[in-house]
Parts: structure tokens; sequence; C-alpha cells
């Protein structure tokens, strides 16, 4: 535990860092905006980008380790989605409350660490996780919250699903590598030296980020966001190791992997998805805040128990 918590404490002491410069605001949210949006659509994509194209569908796409932590993910979405009915909110507050409980920060804090700590291989399990996030449940939320506001499924709807993955830069540069593998077009030296440069900033940058933003972040609604946190940090990795080492049996490194990821802390997208629909922002914001602190902790914890 010890030896991980101390390989760990360099990419939340990162997070610590954002996080000073943010709350003394030598980091203003709007520069804090703008190094995201970096790190997003260049620093992150160019390092998904060149993991993906020296990885098939085949290293990426395990039915098994897919169904486990869709499984895990489902049933934490489940818990979180009937305790906010049973706490009598409403479809989108209560989906919004699910997001949090069963989406964890892959992009910014996941890849860059996770492929530190546990080795190249682990790429192509994270990239899996990455993707169902994105993809089922990020598109779930849309749904759910879109959906309950019209009273009604329709093609608008599913548009704009659409429409949100296609423009969604880590989606377009894991589907963009993926094409270049499967058609074995070779990466000239110069092109694939760029990538790595670029790449290279999406760690420091990613966590930079995340702790500047952070530090606009308030800490209200504890009870609430406290449970959401014990859904993201506990139930979700446990459960999801319950689908990967009981019911699937899923290979025990690639298992350590996404048990690993459901590990991270709230995503910070719940927030943008969250302000953008008018739903429970302070309660999501709070969220971040407490699961992110925790998980230094947490996180390095379940490495330790799975990765041995």
């Amino acid at each position: 535990m010890l030896e991980i918590l101390l390989k760990t404490l360099p990419f939340f002491a990162l997070i610590g860092l954002g996080y000073g410069a943010g709350r003394t605001r030598f980091f203003t949210e709007e520069a804090t905006a703008y190094l995201t949006k970096f790190v997003f659509y260049f620093a992150l994509s160019a390092m998904l980008f060149r993991f993906s194209a020296n990885l098939s569908i085949g290293e990426i796409f395990d039915a098994r380790l897919a169904a486990a932590y869709l499984w895990g993910t489902a049933f934490v979405y489940g818990i979180a989605t009937g305790v906010a009915f049973w706490r009598g909110m409403r479809v989108e507050v209560a989906a919004i409350e699910a997001q949090c409980a069963a989406i964890g920060n892959t992009g910014f804090l996941g890849v860059p660490m996770l492929a530190l700590l546990l080795g190249e291989a682990a790429v192509g399990p994270i990239i899996l996780v990455l993707s169902i996030d994105l993809i089922v449940f990020s598109s779930l939320l849309v749904i759910l919250v879109t959906g309950s506001r019209d009273g009604r499924m329709s093609l608008g709807v599913l548009r704009t699903v659409g429409i949100g993955l296609l423009k969604n830069p880590m989606i377009v540069a894991i589907v963009a590598g993926l094409a270049v593998s499967a058609a074995a077009l070779p990466i000239p030296a110069v092109a694939n030296e760029f990538l790595t440069i670029l790449g290279n900033a999406a760690t420091p940058g990613a966590l930079f980020a995340i702790g500047a933003s952070l530090a606009s972040k308030s800490a209200e609604r504890l009870s609430v966001s406290g449970w959401l946190s014990f859904c993201k940090l506990v139930l979700h990795p446990a459960l999801v190791a319950a689908g990967a080492y009981l019911f699937f049996r899923v290979d025990p490194y690639d298992a350590a992997v996404i048990v690993s990821a459901a590990a991270l802390p709230v995503a910070g997208n719940v927030f943008i998805l969250a302000q953008h629909y008018g739903v429970a922002p302070q309660r999501v914001s709070a969220a971040i805040l407490i699961s992110t602190a925790a998980s230094i902790l947490t996180v390095s914890a379940v490495i330790a128990v799975v990765a041995v």
C-alpha cells in the first residue's frame, strides 16, 4: 500500500499544485478553461491516437472484459438511481447523480496515471473503459435528461447524442488511431515524434487542470455528495471487481486495470453536462471535490489490492 501510495503521490501532487494556483487566482478560471481545452483537444487526443494506432481492435475489445465493466458500472448506476428516486428526485437529477456514481476521470487522470503505474499493456483496457463511459453512459445521460424534459423519445434526442459523440475529440482520436492500425499505415518518424511530444504534455497538463478546476468548486450538500463519492470510490470498483473476478473471470491483469479505472474519482465532464443542462451542478461540483480528495488514499488502496 505504502509503495503504491508513494507512486501515486506525484500525480496527486500535480493536482494539488493546480489547486493552489487556482485558489490563489494565479491561474484564473479563464486560464484553466484554456488549459483544459488544450489538453482535451490536442495533448490527450494525440496520446490516445498514438496509443490506438499501435493497437488492434482485438487488443482493445474483449467481450468478457467489456461485460464485466458494463455489469459493475450498470449495477452502481442502478443503485444511485434507485436511491435518488427513493429521495424523491426527478429523472434528470437521478440521472446526473447516477453519472457521478459511475463515471470516473478516466480521460484526464486514468489514461496518463494508470498507463504509467500499471504499464503500457494497460492502455488497451483503459481505452475500452473510456469508450464505454463515453459511448454508453454519457449517451444514456443525454437521453434520460432530454427525454424526461420532452416527455418522450425523439429522433432529435438521438441526433444530439450522435453529434455529441462525433464532436468528442477522444472518440475521434481513438477511432482514427484504430483506422490507421487496421489499414497497417506506417506513421512517419517525424509524425510519431510530434505525437509523442504533444501527448507527453497530457499528463502534467491534465492533472494541473484538474486541480485548478477544483479550486472553483464548492462543497455544498455534503450528505448527498458524500454518498455519491462513496458509490464512485468504493461501490463501483467493488462491483466491477465482482464482475471481473467472479462472474466473467477475465484475465487477472486486465481485471486489475478495469477495477483500478473504476476506482477513479468523479469525472469533470459530469459537471460540464450538469451545468449545460442546469441539473444540480453544485451537487456534482461537491462530489468531484470530495471524491478527488479522498481518492488519494482510496485509489492507492485499490491498486495495491488488485495489482499483485
